[in-house]
């Protein structure tokens, strides 16, 4: 078999990428218009929008908590990490069980307590139970925000990254005689479009996209396994092949501080894959599911088809690819691929370069299929965040400060937050790439699940214990987003480049998961401060955990 690396470029892939993607936008539009018009006849307005009538099924429920959860971390980074490391990132996916985990433990318990009492957002719940202080309603809303905006902005510029690629041949676009690069051109167009059908539709829109977008990125998670097993002339080939032509440290879990060391993978495992749960997107999709058997169904669907997509397709592809592609050292000493791309490209490659041969004419039509997808995974975060945003903004700031306004006034409101946040994104990320704001942006994408997870400690409480306090509740999360702000990059702005403490959490990130290390003081905090104030009052909390038991 003649490696197809030699090539000095991909096969072209013709007018299918414009087609393919004409029809893929129009797709989503129309799901936004339909879905627009199932809501008209919704007795219940904001409930609707935010929470689609709490009535999705298996299939919605599942595939959109999928989608929200992989974005296009899965089907690039990941296979990126693997390409460099070898089998080490490949531990990263033990997060998917615990993950699954906590949809089937604490999903299902938020999805009953919130439809018995009507909550929308995470901050709903907690202030009804703690009690409606502007300080933790706050505090909860920071967290989901903190979150929330790093994760846009990157996906924003994700989606122009990968537009640049599929269409490679058309350096730029002249628009009102400005000359704009592709990049750029397509981080407008998919912020505009992603910003519609969100402000059309609402959850519903965004869970019927992120349906059709989830199963065709599953779809090439899976066959992208098959290029790099047929590329290297069948499974005994592969194998043989990546244990006798990789190093033994590609093979090998490396001893800490490395980057993929055994401490830093269990800890991410056990607390980011949690925090990735109890975040406001996901948190939401409990509160949407339409009983306890649909939300126990979709983690069970979760735990075995995301698993198998990862160890049979980027799984094989990270490792497969180290061996197709033999990388080359950059000026800063990164590795790339031989053509000089940053090595998270490694899954395009293998689908550019090996789907054609596979599949012959078909090969071409789907390599634009699958790239299109790619693009529709940073969608497919990007909608459930900013859908999840304006959910916050209207419910947990707006309405405080306007109890008066109404479900349509508040609905409105969150369109408007959809369009600012969608504006600003795409902005940072157009403008970013020629100053350090997006450089900033990235190095805080990093701690986005370490402020998700603060959420924890008062989230098991409320739903299990109940011996917890308002004050206790407040000073738990103030604690916790206070440690993971001492930790880098935020830690260097605050504490400056020389400072001792800056250098003892730079020693913990490279061992722990920085949100592990919130979530101990967080606790600590939480129990100390609760031991010594008062407790919401006993028919409170016991009438709470009775709408836990029956609010089926």
């Amino acid at each position: 078999m003649i490696p197809l690396f030699a090539q000095t470029e991909a096969p072209s892939l013709g007018n299918w990428p414009y087609i393919i993607l004409a029809c893929y936008l129009v797709g989503l539009l129309a799901l936004g218009i339909i879905s627009l018009l199932k809501s008209r006849r919704a007795a219940h307005a904001e409930t609707d929008y935010y929470l689609a009538g709490r009535g999705q099924g298996v299939l919605v429920t599942s595939l959109t908590i999928m989608a929200t959860y992989f974005s296009g971390f899965a089907i690039l980074t990941f296979p990126g990490w693997m390409y460099e490391g070898g089998i080490a990132p490949m531990l990263y996916a033990l997060n998917l069980p615990v993950a699954a985990a906590a949809i089937y433990i604490l999903g299902n318990r938020i999805r009953r307590i919130g439809r018995k009492r009507g909550y929308i957002t995470p901050a709903d719940m907690i202030t009804d139970y703690y009690g409606d202080s502007p300080w933790i309603r706050i505090l909860v809303a920071l967290t989901g925000v903190l979150y929330v905006i790093p994760y846009v902005v990157m996906q924003v510029k994700a989606g122009g990254l990968l537009a640049d690629g599929l269409f490679r041949e058309v350096e730029h676009i002249t628009m009102f005689g400005q000359q704009i690069s592709m990049e750029d051109f397509g981080v407008g167009a998919l912020s505009l479009v992603t910003m519609v059908y969100v402000i059309i539709g609402g959850m519903r829109s965004v869970a019927w996209t992120d349906v059709m977008q989830g199963l065709i990125l599953l779809t090439a998670m899976l066959l992208s396994g098959i290029a790099v097993i047929y590329a290297l002339e069948g499974p005994s080939g592969y194998f043989s092949r990546v244990s006798s032509e990789l190093g033994g440290e590609l093979l090998t879990v490396a001893e800490a501080p490395g980057k993929h060391n055994a401490w830093k993978l269990l800890t991410f495992c056990a607390f980011a894959s949690l925090a990735s749960i109890i975040q406001p997107a996901q948190w939401m999709r409990f509160y949407a599911a339409r009983d306890s058997a649909t939300l126990r169904r979709s983690a069970i669907a979760f735990s075995t088809i995301l698993p198998i997509c990862f160890i049979f397709g980027v799984f094989l592809v990270g490792l497969g690819g180290r061996v197709l592609y033999e990388p080359i050292e950059a000026a800063n000493g990164a590795l790339r691929l031989p053509n000089g791309d940053k090595t998270d490209q490694i899954l395009i490659h293998v689908i550019q370069d090996y789907f054609p041969v596979m599949f012959g004419g078909i090969g071409v039509i789907l390599v634009s299929l699958i790239l299109v997808a790619v693009m529709a995974a940073s969608m497919s975060t990007a909608d459930s965040n900013l859908h999840a945003l304006s959910a916050v903004a209207t419910r947990d700031v707006y309405h405080p400060l306007r109890p008066k306004s109404g479900e349509e006034e508040r609905t409105w409101i969150g369109r408007i937050v959809i369009i600012v946040a969608t504006l600003a994104a795409a902005r940072i990320a157009i403008v970013g790439g020629n100053s350090e704001i997006l450089n900033t942006i990235t190095a805080f994408f990093g701690l986005a699940m370490a402020f998700s997870a603060q959420m924890l400690p008062i989230t098991v409480d409320l739903l299990f214990f109940r011996r917890g306090s308002r004050a206790g509740a407040i000073a738990g999360l103030a604690a916790g987003i206070l440690t993971v702000c001492l930790f880098p990059p935020l830690g260097r702005m605050i504490l400056g480049e020389t400072s001792s403490l800056l250098k003892g959490t730079s020693n913990l990130k490279a061992l722990f998961d920085v949100g592990m290390c919130g979530i101990i003081v967080n606790a600590l905090v939480f129990a100390l401060v609760s031991r010594f104030s008062p407790s919401p009052d006993k028919a409170h909390r016991e009438a709470f955990a009775r709408d836990l038991k029956d609010g089926s």
